[in-house]
């Protein structure tokens, strides 16, 4: 009897589990679809990094403008031009533009062109609380990389349950830092320019190009 009681909590569970993560699953879904029948994205952000451990604590705010793959992203004083091909770094502090391809040192780093669709492969998900934050309700979704060997711990985001856009994504890695984006304005088809996503090397006679391919 004992036996069969513990059976029976067991495919219980399962059945929470399962039911909680097809829930979560569905919702990403519908974000993602919303995220993809947009012509182009402008987002102004906060962006924060915590690690208590090795006393970081650092803020800042950006902005990006998004359009397929392609986008421009202003943070740090920096501005980072993807033109779906090459990747520009421009400090006007130091001068320089550095030119690479888009591939990133950490698998696990998430970009601006990944931000809103980074969550579509390599996770698990489950449902997690919801917040009422300024008259709005953000729904959580934890997500759990499948990868053991992932930096990250788990994500968070944050999803807006009447817009399905995502409002925050808080990201805790495994040596203990997190990381949150929490969205400020979320705009989109706005007017742009068509060489918004150009490097224009006419405007950087004077800096040192980097070209790191």
């Amino acid at each position: 009897m004992k036996i069969k009681y513990i059976v029976t909590l067991f495919v219980l569970a399962m059945t929470v589990n399962a039911f909680a993560q097809n829930k979560g699953k569905i919702l990403l879904d519908e974000v993602s679809q919303k995220v993809k029948s947009y012509d182009n994205i402008s987002i102004d952000f906060k962006y924060s990094l915590e690690n208590i451990s090795e006393n970081i604590k650092q803020e800042t705010r950006g902005d990006v403008v998004m359009q397929g793959e392609k986008y421009k992203l202003n943070i740090l004083g920096i501005t980072r031009l993807f033109d779906g091909n090459k990747l520009y770094s421009i400090s006007p502090e130091d001068e320089e533009v550095t030119i690479s391809s888009e591939s990133e040192d950490e698998e696990d780093a998430i970009t601006p062109s990944k931000m809103l669709s980074f969550y579509e492969d390599g996770y698990t998900y489950e449902f997690d609380i919801q917040q009422n934050i300024n008259g709005r309700k953000i729904q959580y979704v934890k997500l759990t990389p499948i990868d053991s060997n992932s930096e990250l711990k788990s994500i968070l985001l944050g999803i807006d349950a009447q817009t399905k856009h995502i409002y925050n994504l808080i990201q805790v890695g495994k040596n203990g830092s997190k990381t949150t984006l929490t969205v400020n304005s979320f705009k989109t088809n706005q007017p742009i320019s068509k060489t918004l996503f150009t490097f224009d090397a006419n405007k950087y006679k004077d800096y040192y190009i980097n070209k790191l391919d």
